[in-house]
């Protein structure tokens, strides 16, 4: 009897060390996930904003908790069960999936410098007389989602591959850790974003000289940085999606275009010296801002073409 309790304590301990050990290669993988997913993460804070400014104040949080809400469901519900899936059965066809979001994002960033440029306007916009505010706002909504969604999936798409060696468990608690906390923090920081003028004004009405200053500062700086935002969205889906369009043609065997872009990245490195790693990167999220543009505003035209088409029809 004694023996046979040493033996159970044995395997328990076994059990126990194998347990840890998972939750360290767990914590690792999140680790290097978060951290290669970093640009896609301030992507999507950047691009989330424009969803839902605008907006009464009233209706800036609930929108933000709807879009939280789809942001989970994409992660958790969509694009997990699917990444294990074809990781595990059809690892090929995770590429093709990938470009054809990226095509997306890059159609989506095109759409809107078209609009800035006088073009023609896709759908109702904030400038536009807004005759059903739920319809509108629920279709706007539905369009952030429809954002994460394509951000998500590269998200987990670079979390997955991260973790590729791992087992199957690891993989979906590492994926679902990643999601979950990414989602939180994006999301979070986008209400905190979004409520700075109401802080701003909340602080301005205290007696406090110094809370009355920086409530002044707020209100005055709230403007530029939703400006700036908008701009940094507009850039971020056109760059994410042609670096993943180049991306993805180099995995098929297509390098011409990411080589092209890689030596342009490195020649501008080579030459700034102590600034090499930041003007290399910048040259190469220009390089795919305008591939993302180019095959973008295509889809726009071919889009904008067919619409037209089909209404002349009916």
């Amino acid at each position: 009897m004694p023996s046979g309790l040493v033996a159970l304590l044995d395997d328990v301990s076994v059990i126990a060390r194998a347990a840890a050990a998972s939750l360290d290669d767990v914590g690792a993988g999140v680790a290097k996930a978060g951290t290669k997913a970093a640009g896609v993460v301030i992507d999507d804070a950047a691009v989330t904003p424009g969803y839902v400014t605008g907006f009464t104040p009233d209706r800036e949080l609930p929108m933000i908790w709807k879009i939280t809400k789809g942001s989970f469901r994409n992660k958790l519900l969509i694009l997990l069960p699917i990444a294990l899936l074809l990781s595990a059965f059809l690892p090929q066809a995770i590429t093709p999936i990938l470009m054809l979001g990226g095509l997306y994002l890059a159609f989506e960033g095109a759409e809107k410098v078209i609009e800035k440029l006088g073009g023609e306007k896709h759908g109702e916009t904030l400038e536009d007389p807004i005759a059903d505010p739920a319809s509108f706002e629920k279709t706007r909504v539905s369009g952030a989602v429809r954002t994460d969604l394509i951000l998500s999936a590269e998200i987990m798409a670079i979390a997955l591959n991260e973790v590729s060696d791992e087992t199957l468990l690891a993989r979906a608690v590492t994926l679902a850790v990643v999601g979950i906390a990414i989602t939180v923090a994006v999301y979070g920081a986008v209400a905190l974003i979004v409520k700075m003028d109401d802080v701003g004004l909340h602080l301005t009405k205290k007696a406090s000289s110094a809370a009355q200053a920086t409530g002044r500062f707020l209100l005055r700086a709230m403007p530029v940085v939703l400006t700036v935002l908008g701009s940094v969205g507009t850039l971020a889906m056109l760059w994410v999606g042609g670096g993943i369009i180049l991306h993805g043609l180099e995995e098929l065997g297509v390098p011409a275009p990411a080589h092209v872009a890689h030596n342009i990245q490195h020649m501008l490195a080579d030459a700034a010296g102590p600034l090499g790693p930041v003007a290399g990167w910048l040259a190469y999220a220009v390089a795919s801002a305008i591939v993302g543009l180019v095959l973008g505003a295509v889809v726009a035209v071919a889009v904008h073409f067919v619409a037209k088409a089909r209404g002349k029809a009916h």
